[in-house]
């Protein structure tokens, strides 16, 4: 009888499946942890167990060098001409606007970091490699030549492949054309810091990029002028371990400093204060106590 039988619905489970799409994880290049892409953006593309510095976009290091809605970039207008008609280089020059922004291969512009005004250069590595063509080297030669008319510092983020062959001669002669322009600027004691992301090569590394009177280089970074394949090859012989890395270089005095990203924002300020006689804001109120 159905009074004394106990009917037995099917249980409906409460519970959905969550399936995390593939392109949320994220895989370390060096030790291979696997983790939800969130938790490397939120430790600045650093890997939480070998802490090896992945790369970071211009933009992001725009955001993380200076306060919040002090950005103004500058001279965003200018382009990067086809001057020898090399091949097909109008077509990568169009490909390069459309996948990384009509600002070329570098961001130049004026913030503040912690109250401290300076000029800001940012090279962009997705366009082109970061390669130095001649609006590179225009922009750089006027922030400088700007920073000495206003007396204030400038600070470059250096990531680049080296000298844009498509543009020949006229791409080398913006290793000339910078260096002469940091050198005025450094006549006048105005401060000038570098800073060297993976990689920084060609002549981006011999010229602007090793010129700062505080050189800074990111953990990992791959720093040098030729390849070690093509080193190798000229001198004959095999090359130390660690050849052509930050740390190589800091331990060979070529470099300052080797500047985690986490610190990044917190040691520039400090350095611009310090090269400029100022106080931070906490001795300030400490002194006004």
């Amino acid at each position: 009888m159905a009074w004394f039988k106990k009917e037995r619905k099917p249980r409906v489970s409460q519970r959905e499946r969550l399936e995390i799409p593939a392109d949320a994880w994220e895989k370390c290049d060096g030790c291979g942890h696997i983790d939800i892409r969130e938790k490397f953006e939120k430790a600045l593309n650093v890997c939480p167990e070998c802490g090896r510095h992945r790369r970071f976009t211009a933009e992001e290091y725009i955001e993380l060098l200076t306060d919040g809605g002090t950005w103004r970039e500058l001279w965003g207008n200018l382009r990067s001409v086809d001057p020898l008609s090399f091949e097909h280089y109008a077509d990568r020059l169009a490909a390069a606007r459309k996948k990384a922004g009509d600002s070329d291969a570098i961001y130049a512009g004026v913030a503040k970091l912690e109250g401290i005004p300076f000029h800001l250069g940012v090279m962009n590595f997705r366009f082109m490699g970061g390669s130095m063509g001649s609006v590179v080297g225009e922009k750089i030669a006027r922030l400088a030549r700007r920073s000495l008319e206003r007396k204030i510092p400038l600070v470059l983020v250096c990531t680049s492949g080296g000298a844009r062959m498509q543009e020949g001669v006229l791409s080398l002669m913006q290793m000339a054309k910078t260096s002469a322009a940091i050198a005025a600027l450094q006549a006048a004691a105005i401060p000038f810091i570098t800073i060297l992301t993976d990689p920084t090569t060609g002549g981006v590394s011999a010229s602007f990029a090793m010129q700062g009177d505080v050189i800074l280089a990111e953990p990992g970074a791959v720093i040098g002028f030729a390849g070690q394949r093509v080193i190798k090859q000229t001198i004959g012989q095999d090359l130390p371990d660690g050849f052509q890395t930050a740390e190589f270089l800091l331990d060979h005095g070529q470099v300052d400093d080797v500047i985690s990203r986490g610190s990044l924002r917190e040691t520039v300020a400090r350095l611009l204060r310090h090269m400029q006689g100022q106080r931070a804001p906490q001795e300030l109120a400490e002194a006004a106590l």
